[in-house]
């Protein structure tokens, strides 16, 4: 367990060893998640010289709240101070900025990937596939560790594949022992579903679309999030003890409460405790 835990604590995002990547290299489009457009490449009008935020601590109420749900995995990091040894976009040449934002997504997604495995391998019940999640976990990281002419070159999806397949069995591992397992929900459409209080423990909600959909006080217990959209979803007093690939982002695109219960790889966002006043 402390090797996961260490493993976990680097595929955090920390933006002080990063140049805004996020910031910068990513495009978004007016919404209601982000008040003006952006063109990839290009900065935001609210990052500042120090690669920081200027409206961070408002984001939400400036209209900015697909900021307050992004997490780049820790490639910023690895990207600014590995892939490219420091060097900062601005002060480089336009060609080395291009190939920096062309970059950061790609290990991006291998992060991701990163995370996912090392939970995969936290999972008891999965042990007859520790060995092969050991291996791919390590071919990834080996990935993550190319060049910028590699990763620009990488098949991601392919390899990202390769790893859905093992995470799958994974899957099936892990929940297999629940008793009275709900029936698997794997890309159901239950947007704006009334689950208030549903059983769904054990279930699969693998890429799931759970937009706005109530599930207070359901039994999410030993369910497999990978990829389930819980935008705007309530989750005010369910319980998610033991559910598995649940990611930070997921979790703060999500409504909850005080009363939620989650599992200790992610945190209590703080804007659930603020809407609770």
């Amino acid at each position: 367990m402390p090797e996961q835990i260490s493993e976990r604590s680097r595929l955090r995002g920390d933006c002080a060893r990063c140049f805004g990547l996020c910031c910068v290299a990513l495009p978004f489009t007016a919404s209601a998640d982000f008040a003006v457009s952006k063109p990839a490449g290009q900065p935001c009008r609210n990052l500042g010289g120090d690669h920081r935020c200027g409206i961070h601590t408002e984001l939400r109420q400036r209209g900015f709240t697909g900021c307050t749900v992004y997490d780049c995995f820790g490639a910023g990091q690895r990207v600014s101070q590995g892939t490219f040894g420091g060097q900062d976009w601005r002060t480089g040449t336009a060609e080395d900025a291009r190939r920096m934002f062309d970059v950061f997504p790609v290990v991006r997604q291998l992060h991701e990937l990163l995370w996912y495995l090392t939970e995969a391998l936290g999972l008891p019940a999965a042990r007859p596939v520790h060995g092969e999640l050991r291996q791919l976990l390590d071919a990834t990281e080996q990935l993550a560790l190319g060049t910028p002419g590699e990763l620009a070159a990488l098949d991601v999806a392919a390899h990202r594949q390769q790893v859905n397949v093992l995470l799958l069995r994974t899957s099936e591992l892990a929940r297999a022992g629940v008793r009275g397992r709900a029936k698997d929900r794997r890309g159901a459409d239950l947007m704006g579903a009334r689950l208030r209080g549903a059983g769904l423990r054990g279930a699969s909600l693998r890429g799931a679309y759970l937009i706005a959909a109530d599930l207070t006080g359901a039994d999410l217990r030993d369910t497999d999030l990978i990829g389930a959209d819980l935008r705007d979803a309530d989750l005010t007093g369910a319980d998610l003890t033991g559910a598995f690939f649940l990611t930070q982002p997921q979790v703060h695109a999500a409504r909850g409460s005080a009363g939620t219960r989650l599992p200790a790889s992610v945190t209590r966002p703080v804007h659930w405790t603020a809407a609770a006043r």
